[in-house]
């Protein structure tokens, strides 16, 4: 194991139950578990191209962040919006999902990597399911429905980077990772005149986020190409990544950096 290693928390529990202060996650046996860069790329990846599959197929509705919906919900009183009730129950829909992760991550207790592989397998288990309603809807109720599902797989998402991987950027809303990599960015030119090892913090933060930013903004170009090539069954990707990455962690196999 490097000192470049990115570690992951293996839990949510209190510092007295058997987090470290440094929010890295342990294992049962005590030893941290190490995860590249991949995974959080992988997942902003999967945001990217969901969000973009899901704005083409239901009429501009972001799934990966709610943001726009308190706005829809506050030009409402001036303006009519198309999609209204779905784009305001995104709130309560992405709130209720962090909940979930949350209750999913602390039910598994200290040192137990459980808690990720639940948590991705859910997410995984919500594409699949928005991938088969949507491609297969023939109403708008059903439609609807598929929407909830992403909004939900997008919650529980964002809730596990969170919870799970605090060391990373959000894999789903972009807009504090800009400013950040802003941030990092200058500082990373301004400590050039520094020893080397006082500008490898920024450093390390300048690549994460930037590897990060360009999964999301991949993924959102993939999954334009892909969803006006055969429709929300190209949703298929997601759910495989997510599904390997699940699978990956439960069997203690995160590919190391």
């Amino acid at each position: 194991m490097t000192g470049q290693e990115v570690r992951i928390v293996d839990t949510l529990a209190e510092p007295a139950a058997g987090i470290e202060p440094s929010g890295q996650m342990r294992t049962s046996t005590g030893e941290p578990r190490a995860i590249s860069l991949t995974v959080p790329a992988l997942l902003a990846f999967v945001a990217g191209y969901v969000d973009s599959c899901t704005f083409l197929a239901f009429h501009g509705l972001f799934v990966a962040q709610v943001t726009g919906s308190f706005v829809v919900a506050g030009s409402e009183l001036v303006a009519d919006n198309d999609g209204f009730p779905i784009k305001v129950l995104a709130i309560p829909v992405f709130f209720t999902a962090g909940v979930v992760a949350t209750v999913i991550v602390t039910a598994f207790g200290a040192r137990d990597r459980r808690a990720l592989v639940a948590t991705l397998a859910l997410e995984a288990a919500l594409l699949a399911g928005l991938a088969w309603l949507g491609a297969s809807a023939a109403s708008t109720a059903t439609r609807s429905i598929a929407a909830l599902f992403a909004l939900s797989a997008m919650g529980i998402q964002s809730a596990l980077g969170r919870l799970l991987l605090r060391e990373h950027g959000s894999t789903n809303v972009m807009t504090g990772n800009t400013i950040q990599l802003s941030i990092d960015l200058t500082e990373t030119v301004l400590a050039l005149r520094r020893e080397p090892r006082d500008r490898a913090p920024a450093r390390a933060r300048l690549t994460g986020l930037a590897c990060i930013m360009l999964g999301f903004a991949g993924g959102t170009a993939a999954g334009g190409l892909a969803y006006t090539s055969v429709g929300l069954d190209c949703l298929a990707l997601a759910v495989i990544i997510v599904g390997a990455l699940a699978i990956q962690a439960a069997l203690g196999q995160s590919p190391a950096r």
